[in-house]
Order: structure tokens, then C-alpha cells, then sequence
């Protein structure tokens, strides 16, 4: 079996339409649809079925889908092994970020990476629901992931996980708060405030709904938005409180404050994922080192603060 045609039936695997899999390898759906039966000839029985408009694969199909993974991750493996004899992890590696972290981490990683001739990093900023990040490893090689503790929302997909961080995740109060001269606060001393909440399914969420069944009430969200920099300006204003992470806040201004908060996890897990036979290549393997390396780093500078 031709390996190209196998990559299409995985593409199928992890993209769900013969469209998708179309745009993501620049080819047409109908050639991508021969290309599919070239391959079904091959196998000698069917490896797609019909599914409304769309496809599904059948048990067959999934088999060799698995089996097609398994063979990217061994031509991975052997150009790893190649590039590591030449002691040359050159090519291109594309990154996607969320973007707190991505101010804070990504420009250090950048500046060592500059010392690794040929190896070239390519980034961008998105903050996705919680869901979608495992999506994302279809289309880059690095997807820089946030969930809470104990939560994985990729499990049982096959992704490479490596850890980078766990954050803590404070109370951003005005400084002229009530709150601001405590060393700490409770579920209690904020069920009665009025929050700046996150859209819905973003990871932040649950802490809310955990201090909400810790208080005995529901809290107030007044506004909810995904950049942190929106958010501190209008804790700053009066307009409410948030979590905000500890670490990759940026600088707070002189109007705001942070508060740990006791009786309730606030944290949450910073992660970089991949498919795997991504994860064999030299060069991401640099990048994910240098990703370790600084978050590690940034840890460290705060834990001294």
C-alpha cells in the first residue's frame, strides 16, 4: 500500500469529512475520494461507508487508520535517527499558542532557538474552548494546551502530552477592595462580588462553579471575555474581580492586586500536545526542550519572588 494514500485514511480518521481532508492537504475532494478507493482496491474491501452525506470508516477502515499512524510514527522515527546522526534538527515547526503564555514564554524560547541553524519556528495565537485543542495537533505541530488539573480532555486520542506548568490561578481585586488587604480569600468572601467571567467551556469556568457549590449561591457574571489584558483593565475600572493566572499575567498594573484563594483547586495545567509521529521529529523535539527549559525557568523565578 502506498504510504500517501494511507496518510489520506488517516487524515479521514482524525478530520471527519472528506472536505476537511481535502483543505489540510491541498488537494480536490474528488481526488482525495480516488485516492481513498485506489486504496480500498488495495486493501481488497471496504474501508469507508456512507453516512448521511458524508463518510464514516468501517471497522476496516479504523484498523488500517491505526495502522497508518503507526507507520507515520516509524517514517518519523527513521528521519529523527537520521537528523540526530547529522546532528541537525533543521526544518520548519509550526506552534500555536494561547496567548497569555505566549507573551510570557514564547519570546525566550524564541531567543534560545536562534542559536539551532535551519530550524525555523513558526507561531500563532488562538484561545479555543477546551474541545478544540486536540483538534488543532491536525494542523500544527505544537498546540500549547490549558486545562485544569486532573482533567484531560485528550485522553483516548492518541496525543503526546508533555507537562509544562501548573499555574495558580489568583483573584485579581481592585486595589482599592474591600478584599485587598487580606492575605486570602474564600469561596464566602466572594459569592457576593461581581465577576468577569470566561465564555463558556473555557477552563477557568469550573472554578466558578466551584466556589459557587462552596459558597451556597450563585455568583454574578457581568461580563465574560478571553483576553487577560481586557480583563485586568476592567478590574483596574471597578468593573468586577477575576482569576488571574499567577505567572503569566503580564505586568499588573498598580491598580490591581492578587489574592490566593483558599478552599477551592485554582490552578490550572499548561500542557504542549502532538500527534505522536510529530513528536518523533528532531526538531520538535528541540522545541519542546526549549519549551521545558524556560517553564521551568518561570516557575523557578516566581517560586524566588
Amino acid at each position: 500500500m502506498e504510504v500517501r494514500r494511507l496518510d489520506l485514511l488517516r487524515e479521514l480518521a482524525e478530520r471527519g469529512s472528506i472536505t476537511a481532508v481535502a483543505e489540510a492537504t491541498g488537494r480536490t475532494p474528488s481526488a482525495v475520494s480516488q485516492q481513498l478507493k485506489v486504496l480500498e482496491r488495495e486493501a481488497g474491501m471496504p474501508l469507508t461507508a456512507r453516512s448521511g452525506r458524508g463518510l464514516v470508516l468501517t471497522s476496516a477502515g479504523q484498523a488500517l487508520a491505526r495502522s497508518a499512524a503507526e507507520v507515520a510514527i516509524a517514517l518519523e522515527r527513521a528521519a529523527a535517527l537520521w537528523d540526530e546522526f547529522r546532528n541537525h534538527p533543521s526544518g520548519e515547526v509550526t506552534l500555536l499558542t494561547f496567548p497569555t503564555i505566549g507573551a510570557t514564554l514564547l519570546p525566550g524560547v524564541l531567543t534560545d532557538l536562534a542559536q539551532v541553524a535551519g530550524l525555523v519556528v513558526h507561531c500563532t495565537d488562538l484561545d479555543p474552548e477546551l474541545a478544540e485543542f486536540p483538534d488543532l495537533t491536525a494542523d500544527f505541530d505544537i498546540v500549547l494546551a490549558h486545562t485544569m488539573p486532573g482533567e484531560l480532555p485528550w485522553g483516548g486520542r492518541g496525543l503526546k502530552a508533555v507537562p509544562l506548568l501548573t499555574e495558580p490561578l489568583d483573584v485579581g481585586l481592585p486595589a482599592d477592595h474591600r478584599l485587598a488587604n487580606r492575605a486570602y480569600v474564600t469561596p464566602t468572601d466572594l459569592v457576593e462580588e461581581t465577576w468577569l467571567g470566561v465564555p463558556p467551556g473555557f477552563p477557568f469556568e469550573r472554578i466558578l462553579h466551584a466556589i459557587e457549590q462552596e459558597g451556597g449561591k450563585r455568583v454574578h457574571v457581568a461580563q465574560r471575555f478571553s483576553d487577560m489584558r481586557i480583563v485586568e483593565a476592567f478590574i483596574q475600572a471597578g468593573f468586577g474581580i477575576a482569576f488571574v493566572p499567577r505567572f503569566t499575567s503580564g505586568t499588573m498594573t498598580s491598580g490591581v492586586v492578587l489574592k490566593p484563594i483558599r478552599g477551592v483547586a485554582s490552578a490550572r495545567q499548561i500542557v504542549a500536545l502532538l500527534r505522536p509521529d510529530v513528536a518523533e521529529r528532531l526538531a520538535v523535539r528541540t522545541v519542546l526542550d526549549v519549551l521545558v527549559a524556560r517553564a521551568a525557568r518561570l516557575a523557578e523565578a516566581h517560586a524566588e519572588a
